[in-house]
């Protein structure tokens, strides 16, 4: 094979590495988009669950309170 001919094929081999590697790149960042949208889902979850977690706690707290009251009372 000529100089050329070998520069040729090593540039062409540079070419197909490099469309394969901007495949691999998309992939990637197309599951960090979806990653994103999991944890942001996630968390809006988690918040929700939070609040009613709270809202559980305060309500334990006031049937807590007026049975306290009840036995003393």
């Amino acid at each position: 094979m000529s100089d050329t001919g070998q520069r040729t094929a090593e540039f062409l081999a540079i070419c197909v590495e490099n469309a394969e590697l901007r495949q691999t790149l998309a992939e990637a960042q197309d599951e960090c988009v979806e990653l994103a949208i999991d944890a942001g889902e996630l968390h809006a979850e988690n918040a929700a669950l939070r609040a009613r977690l709270a809202e559980a706690e305060r309500e334990r707290d006031r049937w807590r309170a007026e049975a306290e009251r009840r036995l003393v009372g």
